[in-house]
């Protein structure tokens, strides 16, 4: 690291000679930075104070192994406000690399700003996982998908584990676990019937990672409102009752319809004038 450093200081002073023979008279950029995700590295800088609208930027990168500056092929005239993709740059994601801007017109030049040092695998950023979950009584399954750059060549025989972050709904009780990946997960002993989220996170070895938005599913069909219940039920009972009742009252005038019809008149007669005596004696 120290010899790293000392390269640094040497690029700064050449600079600073390069500068002072040519006569530099534009602003030097500033805010020079690189960010990464999933091994995809992008450059940004603003034009330093009072950069006239027609100047041009141009983006070096060198690697520790090399020490030779060497100009990015699609960052050699770039406009204030664009980015260089340094992804195939920094071909090594062991390596440190340093990037470099400068701003330049027909006539005009200004010094060079120098990034801090990056090194690709501990300084990128690992996308989430897609993930997808479902109850199955008192648990949920976790279907999941890593993000395609653990794939690759560098990283696909590294063992990677995955963060989930649990939370109930109800109350907000929460709890993580750390597990290797698989494509299917299940996180068991949980509440039936209860409404729970899951976040996802690649923890990987040297990178840091990006959670995955929140996935929500009950753990089992949500249970209905007891209350409710009991009055469908009680609505449904007394309907029956008054069915059944209205059934009897109806069957009983039937049928003394059709004995009326079916007994003889003398006996209708003699049944009437039985009820009539009947009467009278009340």
């Amino acid at each position: 690291m120290g010899l790293w450093m000392l390269l640094l200081l040497h690029l700064h002073l050449g600079n600073a000679h390069w500068g002072e023979a040519t006569g530099i008279s534009l602003s030097a950029p500033s805010s020079v930075s690189i960010s990464s995700i999933n091994l995809e590295h992008t450059l940004s800088f603003q034009p330093g104070p009072q950069t006239p609208s027609d100047a041009q930027f141009m983006v070096e990168v060198v690697r520790s192994r090399k020490q030779l500056w060497k100009p990015v092929p699609a960052c050699v005239a770039l406009r204030a406000g664009q980015t260089c993709d340094l992804t195939r740059a920094f071909k090594d994601p062991f390596d440190h690399y340093v990037a470099r801007v400068q701003a330049f017109t027909a006539t005009q030049r200004s010094s060079w700003t120098v990034s801090d040092s990056f090194l690709p695998l501990s300084d990128t950023v690992i996308g989430p996982p897609d993930i997808a979950v479902s109850g199955c009584g008192n648990c949920l399954i976790l279907h999941l998908t890593l993000p395609e750059v653990l794939a690759s060549e560098h990283l696909k025989d590294s063992h990677t584990d995955l963060v989930f972050h649990v939370r109930r709904t109800r109350d907000g009780a929460e709890f993580t676990l750390h597990m290797p990946y698989s494509e299917e997960t299940v996180i068991s002993y949980l509440q039936t019937g209860v409404e729970y989220c899951v976040t996802a996170s690649v923890k990987p070895h040297f990178s840091k990672a990006i959670p995955s938005e929140a996935q929500c599913a009950f753990t089992s069909p949500p249970p209905r409102n007891s209350l409710y219940m009991l009055v469908v039920l009680l609505g449904a009972f007394c309907a029956l009752v008054f069915l059944l009742m209205a059934l009897v009252a109806y069957g009983s005038r039937l049928t003394f319809s059709v004995l009326k019809t079916r007994l003889p008149k003398s006996l209708v007669t003699a049944t009437n004038r039985s009820d009539l005596t009947s009467l009278s004696i009340i």
